[in-house]
């Protein structure tokens, strides 16, 4: 698996003009799954997401002292399965090494329930399988590739 996370102040995902999944003060994680890919590697993934040190407390001279879990903020996942593109061949990207798409679906929708589950944050999602717009406003700005 592999994600993309950047610390937002706001971000929200529409498909067909319709927010599907919308936080504040959070992680957008953009999620992508490998062919190889088992649940094993989404806890690993969850885990590590949960225990990040990102967010400083306002006024403090620390920084990234806390957690998301600490905040008590809000993670919106969005399938992107362009994460394992591969570009070196030629102008146009192989997806050979991401999941087919019943197994990427699969995995996808059991890492944002785990995630809600293990956190009992505010989990928001996209549409798997959709084209969707998706809106950011990045903190810091702050962005992590995390890898299984």
């Amino acid at each position: 698996m592999r994600i993309v996370l950047q610390k937002v102040k706001r971000s929200f995902v529409e498909v067909d003009t319709n927010i599907v999944g919308e936080i504040a003060d959070g992680y957008l994680l953009l999620l992508a799954v490998h062919r190889d890919d088992s649940q094993a590697d989404a806890d690993k993934l969850i885990e590590k997401v949960l225990k990040l040190r990102l967010f400083s407390d306002p006024g403090s001279e620390s920084f990234m002292e806390k957690s998301i879990m600490d905040v008590e903020g809000g993670i919106l996942v969005v399938s992107q399965f362009t994460l394992y593109g591969d570009c070196k061949k030629g102008t146009r990207p192989s997806f050979s090494d991401s999941a087919r798409p019943q197994e990427a679906k699969e995995l996808y929708e059991y890492f944002a329930h785990k995630l809600r589950a293990d956190s009992g944050l505010r989990v928001e999602t996209g549409e798997f399988g959709a084209y969707m717009e998706v809106q950011i406003t990045n903190d810091g700005p702050i962005t992590l590739i995390l890898d299984s």
